[in-house]
């Protein structure tokens, strides 16, 4: 059991670790780039990032239900792990909208050289991870806060 949620935890630290970088520290440092080298950029960082959010959303999965299950369902926690669920469902729908739609629009785009298409798509994109990010934090908040709590 103690296993499954370091891999459940690892997995949310790889997730909503990379958001906060992408979105807090990476997106500004690069703004300043034009768009033919921004979003090169760009798409290769966030082309190998979504591929270990991939695996991480794999590991967050198996590991979350490995726990409900060890622990005799749903029905033996409280509010915070169905809101938790939730959350966390909601996030994987939007990571896994952004890998079918715009992300891989913003990558042929800009191996296209359609700057402006592209950079339209890579604006959707951070809005999605911007989401995701807020969405993220909200479930650890609700984690640790809602933890013991009936």
């Amino acid at each position: 059991m103690r296993i499954a949620l370091w891999l459940h935890l690892l997995g949310t630290v790889v997730w909503v670790g990379g958001m906060f970088f992408a979105h807090v520290a990476l997106r500004p440092a690069v703004q300043s780039l034009p768009p033919p080298q921004r979003l090169p950029l760009l798409v290769a960082v966030l082309g190998t990032f979504l591929r270990w959010v991939g695996a991480a959303v794999v590991l967050i999965l198996a590991s979350g239900f490995a726990i409900v299950f060890a622990s005799g369902g749903f029905t033996a926690f409280g509010v915070n792990v169905h809101a938790m669920t939730a959350l966390g469902m909601a996030m994987m729908a939007i990571y896994g909208f952004i890998v079918a739609v715009p992300f891989p629009q913003a990558r042929s785009r800009a191996e296209a050289g359609q700057w402006e298409a592209a950079g339209a798509a890579m604006t959707q994109v951070r809005r999605l991870v911007g989401i995701n990010l807020i969405l993220g934090l909200v479930t650890i908040t609700v984690a640790v806060l809602g933890h013991g709590v009936a």
